[in-house]
């Protein structure tokens, strides 16, 4: 079949606009006639999210491609880390049986760190045999972040061998590495490690790019690094690109990549550089089957109305429109679910804990950062237990083991700003083990059972009222479209907002508060953590 779309062509790789026609054939570009034309449309390469997790949307592929074509995204580098923690090689299988029919072209890449460290519990361990059985395969594209980058630095014999694994298919090696600089820097990138999402400084961002990395410039529903970064597209066009990492459903409804290319042509940066970012580095770096609009290359591209606003008209991939004004042609499915949950209800008494010390250690949460810090304060005490102290933002956290009955772990943190309640977690990155915050222990044990009798998912405790939100699928995503999991999260983040919290994005907060490799304090199901000596902690500290 052949189809012919007119308009004006952004030819990023000429760094020109040229007016003319495309023929269509077969999924592929077949020529292209330089003419006037009296359409007055653009047409250009697709978007690409060069780093996320399907999961931290809480939808499975299928679902995320149905509102991510919308916005012109036609390809995603995509680390079912998440689902790896709670399944393992399941999960992964389940994620590309998922993927398949969703027309939007998913690249998945093997779990390099699962669990993420030996300081926590999660439901599966992916060993350098699993990762070969995963990377020799063609729809497994690149091995996913290599977070333990101690193991780097160190040498040890299973990072490395998985890494070696990697290079013998040739194929690129992600990376994660907050804060690394200077001859550590240097060292793990000389390892082999190609990207780095982490950068929170520019000052680090432009070491790394100094010894050979390659950027990806994060603006997600938690972390945000657009703000530190986005002079890379000017300073170092050539070693960009755009990500989201973690991006939550009432966010997807309103936009993806596409906002990320718009936000950098408001701030004056040249638009080929930009789209550069945005369309072609993942390709070229990853190897993607993905279309720059070559004659013969597979016919992935999008119609935007102007070169200001990008809203997406409509967006093609192998020459089928499959969105078109804000709706993708996918129907709606049902999806089958799989989980890992195996733990028994709480009480309030499992949250209290006895005064040892006249000070306590608390992490502080920095709003838009995966990054926290570590307090001290003195210790409120009732009763000889230490106390929240709601009117001085001093809440109690605790990690729940989902995997198996456990006493809690538990701590204290500040900046989450709550003033009554509780909010809850099964989405706790690594392993995904249950994690709430709260003002007193009733609430908390309320807050965790409601997540438990569920098997997965989000909860708020309000005095009497509960309000939860299911994820089904390992207790990360719902089996849910966008709009209605959107909806649901939009009213659950209101309500915790209206208990106190002044984060802009409250549950994904939490979500990160027992991610261990990311510096400084947090907290495991096995106990208070220090990310910079990656050791355990004591909560008590005089």
């Amino acid at each position: 079949m052949t189809t012919t779309i007119a308009g004006k062509w952004v030819n990023i790789l000429d760094r020109k606009i040229t007016e003319g026609i495309f023929t269509l054939k077969d999924g592929k570009i077949y020529s292209f006639e330089e003419q006037p034309v009296t359409e007055n449309q653009y047409i250009l390469p697709g978007f690409i999210d060069a780093h996320i997790h399907i999961e931290s949307s809480m939808l499975v592929p299928y679902e995320f491609a149905r509102i991510a074509l919308t916005h012109g995204t036609v390809a995603t580098i995509s680390d079912p880390h998440e689902i790896a923690n709670v399944l393992g090689l399941e999960g992964v299988y389940y994620m590309l049986e998922n993927a398949k029919d969703a027309l939007l072209k998913f690249n998945f890449g093997a779990p390099s760190c699962v669990p993420a460290t030996t300081f926590e519990s999660a439901g599966a361990v992916l060993d350098a045999n699993d990762i070969e059985t995963l990377i020799q395969r063609d729809d497994i594209k690149y091995l996913s972040e290599m977070m333990n980058y101690p193991g780097v630095l160190f040498k040890d014999p299973e990072v490395m061998e998985k890494i070696a694994i990697t290079k013998k298919y040739n194929k690129p090696i992600d990376g994660h590495a907050p804060g690394l600089r200077g001859a550590d820097a240097k060292n793990y990138i000389e390892a082999g490690i190609t990207t780095d999402h982490e950068c929170f400084t520019l000052e680090e961002a432009l070491e790394k790019i100094q010894y050979g990395m390659k950027i990806l410039i994060r603006e997600g529903s938690a972390a945000r690094n657009y703000e530190a970064l986005h002079t890379l597209l000017k300073s170092n066009p050539h070693k960009c690109m755009f990500c989201s990492d973690d991006k939550h459903p009432d966010e997807l409804l309103l936009g993806h990549i596409n906002l990320l290319v718009k936000k950098s042509i408001e701030l004056g940066y040249d638009l080929f550089d930009v789209l550069y970012a945005a369309c072609i580095h993942p390709i070229e770096h990853y190897k993607l089957n993905v279309g720059q609009l070559r004659v013969g290359d597979p016919a992935d591209f999008i119609i935007c109305k102007d070169l200001t606003d990008f809203k997406v008209e409509k967006t093609f991939i192998d020459g089928i429109c499959v969105a078109e004004n804000g709706k993708s042609i996918l129907p709606p499915k049902k999806h089958k679910v799989a989980n890992n949950f195996n733990t028994s209800v709480t009480n309030p008494e499992d949250f209290k804990i006895k005064k040892t010390g006249n000070k306590i250690r608390v992490i502080e949460v920095y709003d838009g950062q995966l990054i926290t810090g570590e307090t001290r304060v003195e210790v409120t005490a009732v009763n000889g237990e230490v106390a929240t102290d709601a009117e001085n933002d001093i809440l109690k956290i605790a990690v729940v083991n989902r995997y198996s009955k456990q006493t809690p772990a538990i701590a204290f943190i500040r900046n989450f700003g709550l003033k009554t309640g509780a909010i809850a977690s099964s989405v706790a990155h690594d392993s995904h083990n249950i994690i709430v915050v709260g003002v007193d222990d009733i609430s908390i044990s309320k807050a965790v059972n409601s997540i438990i009798e569920q098997t997965g998912g989000l909860s708020l405790v309000d005095g009497e009222e509960i309000h939860t939100i299911s994820l089904p699928v390992a207790g990360l995503m719902s089996d849910l479209d966008c709009e209605s999991i959107g909806m649901a999260y939009s009213t659950i983040d209101r309500k915790a907002k209206e208990l106190g919290s002044k984060l802009r994005a409250p549950y994904m907060s939490l979500s990160f508060m027992a991610l261990l490799v990311i510096p400084q304090l947090k907290l495991s199901d096995k106990g208070l953590f220090d990310g910079k000596s990656f050791q355990f902690s004591d909560l008590f500290c005089e």
